[in-house]
């Protein structure tokens, strides 16, 4: 039975915050562990020719609908204590560096837990560094230090590894899980993920 598996994560993505909590029922149900993977989306996005659902539905606007119907009913089907971030699109890049920078720090989930909360919870304009910097005070975390540290050449050069080896995985969005070899893109394919890692 495996016991681990990959999340392809990034903060700009309100699918990604979605994964991201019902992770935890997973991890229980099937007493795997997952490991978290800071990827760029505008990145990866480039990489593979895609674009946000915004986008990509532009011409198709029922089915822009019904994809916002289906994610309302996932938000309150799991009861989750989602807001849609009134700032959004964000753009990512510092938080997503920010992610690799608090894996060096020691305070990875600390910080996941603060920007995820933050940004789909309380509507924080998590595009402002001083906000950013506040939020992660509040948390505990040295905020200043991190935002020092996201400038860092070797955390810009793992945020890019990260998101090139995505995309040579077959990774063209988030949130993306690898059990194994095996991908899963979206949030409704966890059912799937926990099966896989039964299996």
């Amino acid at each position: 039975m495996a016991k681990s598996f990959e999340f392809l994560f990034d903060f700009g993505g309100p699918n990604s915050y979605l994964a991201h909590k019902m992770l935890p029922e997973i991890c229980a149900l099937t007493g795997a562990k997952v490991t978290y993977v800071p990827i760029l989306l505008g990145g990866l996005f480039k990489l593979t020719n895609n674009q946000p659902p915004l986008m990509r539905y532009a011409e198709t606007p029922a089915k822009r609908n019904y994809e916002m119907l289906e994610f309302d009913r996932f938000v309150k089907a799991n009861n989750l204590p989602f807001k849609m971030n009134p700032h959004f699109p964000i753009n990512s890049l510092h938080l997503m560096r920010g992610a690799v920078a608090a894996q060096h720090l020691g305070c990875f989930m600390p910080y996941v837990e603060a920007i995820m909360t933050a940004m789909w919870e309380k509507g924080a304009n998590t595009g402002d560094p001083a906000i950013v910097q506040d939020v992660l005070d509040k948390a505990g975390i040295d905020g200043a230090a991190l935002i020092a540290m996201s400038d860092d050449p070797e955390v810009k050069a793992k945020l890019a590894t990260n998101t090139e080896k995505a995309a040579a995985r077959g990774a063209f969005g988030v949130p993306t899980f690898f059990v194994g070899d095996e991908m899963f893109w979206g949030k409704e394919r966890l059912a799937q993920v926990s099966e896989a890692l039964a299996s």
